[in-house]
């Protein structure tokens, strides 16, 4: 297939792919090479536009509550552009998403130092298998235990020259053993990891069907998945079921509420937070805590470095 040339707004596509929300994306040439579920791709960034090949795998088209659509062998220019234009979310309206943060100092600095910054849309297995993961886990560690499944699990395949692996579908990981995964330096998460897949494999828990939740009903939906707590649920909601609103609280975040939010309170509880990040940030909270993560971590590793 020929490259493809992709209108890209308002974007910045290394930001976003470094930002903490997804792992396997890795930088080649001028670009990125991955997977976007089945479909491996090759995506760099020139000005407003992005230049993308998408080659190999099933096809799955997104459409609104009514779960996947799939369209067997490689994609067409058409339907590959939708693929790319529907994974990097470049029809949220993101300046208006900016313009609803509140307008404190910190949010401020957030903003303009993630300027171009989107939520991905991401599979929804992946997404939960992947956090399930990431458990007490720094972003580099997350990574490494990404590859090692893919690449132990997953089904290799080229683009440009560079291998890349599909994630593992639920059915391959829930036909592994726990000793398998804990080569794959998952620690206690393996055990969860396989619990939920076998869970999920079954059909006990479908994850598609849940789209139709409300938001309430998805998270209770999700926290009684083994290794699924309250963090780990809002950022499945956030990056796989495009709930907007949902507002991870992992470490960084937990800092940066107590330090900038809550620097007169002694006493600060996690159900505190959530009400505070739900009533301050509103319904596009979500992205208001990717602005404020990644800004923290990436302020907190140039000050370490000097």
């Amino acid at each position: 297939m020929r490259d493809l040339e992709i209108r890209a707004h308002d974007f910045d596509l290394r930001m976003t792919l470094n930002s903490g929300q997804v792992f396997h994306w890795e930088k080649v040439g001028a670009g990125f090479c991955g997977a976007i579920g089945d479909c491996v791709a090759y995506v760099e960034q020139r000005g407003n536009s992005l230049r993308a090949k998408v080659e190999d795998g099933v096809l799955r088209s997104r459409r609104r509550n009514k779960g996947p659509a799939r369209m067997a062998g490689s994609p067409t220019a058409a339907t590959a552009a939708q693929l790319v234009q529907n994974y990097f979310a470049l029809d949220h309206p993101l300046e208006e998403i900016c313009e609803s943060f509140p307008p404190d100092g910190l949010m401020n600095s957030a903003r303009a130092f993630c300027s171009g910054l989107r939520i991905i849309r991401q599979p929804k297995w992946e997404c939960l298998a992947t956090f399930i993961c990431s458990s007490m886990k720094q972003v580099a560690h997350i990574r490494q235990i990404s590859r090692a499944l893919r690449q132990r699990f997953g089904e290799k395949k080229q683009i440009r020259e560079h291998d890349v692996f599909s994630f593992p579908s639920v059915g391959r990981l829930a036909r592994t053993s726990e000793t398998e995964l804990l080569q794959c330096g998952l620690g206690y998460r393996a055990k969860n990891l396989l619990a939920t897949a076998r869970r999920i494999d079954s059909g006990e828990a479908d994850l598609n069907s849940w789209s139709t939740l409300s938001d309430g009903e998805l998270r209770e939906r999700l926290c009684q998945l083994p290794g699924v707590g309250i963090k780990i649920a809002n950022c499945a909601m956030l990056f796989a079921y495009e709930r907007i609103a949902a507002f991870p609280i992992d470490v960084w975040i937990e800092r940066v509420l107590r330090q900038e939010y809550f620097a007169r309170r002694r006493k600060v509880t996690g159900q505190m937070m959530a009400k505070f990040a739900a009533d301050h940030f509103g319904r596009y909270g979500g992205y208001a805590q990717q602005y404020l993560f990644h800004h923290a971590r990436m302020t907190r590793k140039r000050g370490d470095n000097k």
